[in-house]
């Protein structure tokens, strides 16, 4: 695999260009593009700058609008609702996370639901961004279905990701980002196309059987993280982040691998809290550090791996790559030039 360092300075630039050449506005393909690129910097590289590419793949049959005027409706001083009109992701997450943080500025805490969306890239840089402004957040989003009902033998719940994030004044935030499956499916296709056998427990066969062959899994669907827990936990995300916000829920969205020229209509939830007004700056970087030693103070299983706290990995891949630059698959920012250069 051929890789190429590039700055994040010319990475957002080439990740805006080629967003604004596929019709987006510059002002907002801005935006969009920074979630992309900070989760590229994080090593969440399935949820990076090849999310650009496709995107647009959508855009070009139809599937998403790339002018759609994303609307705001502050319905209470703390509640909002945003209507993504069939918008790039990433811009409406963006709306919606600003929303959430207007009113917690005014509130304490804010909450915004955001319906008529799409694949919003991931968690972790919307709850990065509202650390760095003082707030912790609680953030989720529905998806396509990939993981059934437990019990039960077809999908009807996506693999929705929820995420939590705690600022930590002077210091990197806790953050949790995480989807719902044991594991993902694209590590499932890796093994398929490997010939190499699955662990159990990642998923079923089309007849509900759990299985360890990668192509009876690719028939079947995803298995839960925490079994009966992690479908209920599916399920409540499903109910905030699609029902409550007047999206799609459950089998209503669409799938944008299947059906690319047709509008997904996914739901978000972004709740955001003023962390300032609960303790000083100073007494919240104390109780943090305190925090977080206790758990970096535990004796690890394996010495080689010490124990970290939940986004420490991706923190620290996204610190070393601002400072050295990205290291980037060459295929992937030969397309993004191609698509910035129009």
């Amino acid at each position: 695999m051929s890789l190429e360092r590039i700055e994040e300075a010319a990475l957002l630039d080439l990740a805006t260009r080629a967003l604004a050449r596929g019709g987006m506005r510059a002002e907002e393909a801005a935006p969009a593009a920074r979630v992309l690129v900070l989760a590229e910097l994080a090593g969440l590289t399935t949820h990076g700058i090849s999310r650009v590419g496709q995107y647009l793949d959508r855009v070009k049959v139809g599937g998403i609008d790339p002018q759609a005027a994303v609307r705001v409706a502050r319905v209470m001083p703390a509640l909002a609702m945003v209507d993504g009109r069939n918008g790039i992701g990433p811009l409406v997450g963006m709306v919606g996370l600003e929303a959430a943080l207007a009113g917690a500025r005014d509130c304490g805490i804010g909450a915004a639901f955001a319906r008529g969306s799409n694949h919003f890239g991931p968690i972790l840089p919307y709850a990065l961004i509202a650390a760095e402004q003082g707030f912790a957040s609680i953030i989720a989003s529905n998806a396509t279905t990939t993981i059934a009902p437990w019990g039960g033998r077809d999908t009807r719940l996506g693999n929705n990701p929820i995420g939590i994030g705690v600022p930590n004044p002077g210091g990197n935030p806790v953050i949790l980002d995480m989807a719902l499956s044991v594991a993902a499916r694209a590590k499932i296709r890796d093994l398929a196309a490997s010939g190499a056998p699955l662990p159990e427990g990642w998923a079923a066969d089309a007849e509900g059987r759990p299985t360890t062959d990668a192509k009876s899994a690719l028939a079947g669907f995803l298995l839960p993280v925490g079994g009966h827990k992690g479908y209920g936990l599916a399920v409540m995300v499903d109910l905030l982040a699609g029902l409550l916000s007047g999206a799609a829920f459950l089998s209503h969205v669409q799938a944008w691998d299947k059906n690319p020229e047709v509008a997904q209509n996914l739901g978000h939830v972004f709740i955001a809290i003023d962390a300032t007004k609960l303790a000083a700056p100073e007494t919240l970087a104390a109780r943090m550090a305190d925090f977080i030693g206790i758990l970096h103070a535990t004796p690890p299983a394996d010495p080689a791996r010490p124990v970290m706290v939940p986004g420490e990995r991706e923190l620290a891949r996204l610190r070393q790559q601002r400072a050295e630059g990205a290291e980037v698959k060459r295929a992937e920012l030969d397309r993004l030039r191609a698509l910035a250069a129009g």
